[in-house]
């Protein structure tokens, strides 16, 4: 069984920066993408970023420049390194395992 277990949320003041982490388990981690998604309030969950086995990555246009996702295949585990949060940013964050799996998500609140 799949177990996704993400941390770092918290609130924060614009222009600051939070890091998220995500500890898999039961998962084959190192042969998988993995990726951050996020759904606000009223609305739809949306991918803002993806990491491939290899390190590969691609972002949302929203967090261009400011995000970027990181893996450690030695400890099954995902990062979200956020920087210069606004507070279009707030929002729950979901880790998420492509190869089957999400996990429960934590709540990342930016104020102004």
């Amino acid at each position: 069984q799949v177990q996704l277990v993400e941390s770092g949320g918290g609130l924060v003041q614009a222009g600051g920066s939070l890091r998220l982490s995500c500890v898999v388990s039961g998962s084959t981690f190192t042969i998988n993408a993995m990726g951050w998604d996020r759904q606000a309030p009223g609305k739809q969950r949306e991918l803002v970023a993806i990491i491939g086995s290899r390190g590969n990555t691609n972002y949302a246009d929203s967090v261009k420049g400011r995000f970027t996702i990181s893996r450690n295949n030695a400890n099954n585990t995902v990062y979200l390194q956020m920087n210069s949060l606004k507070p279009e940013d707030t929002a729950v964050y979901y880790c998420r395992d492509y190869g089957g799996g999400w996990g429960q998500g934590t709540q990342v609140t930016v104020s102004s």
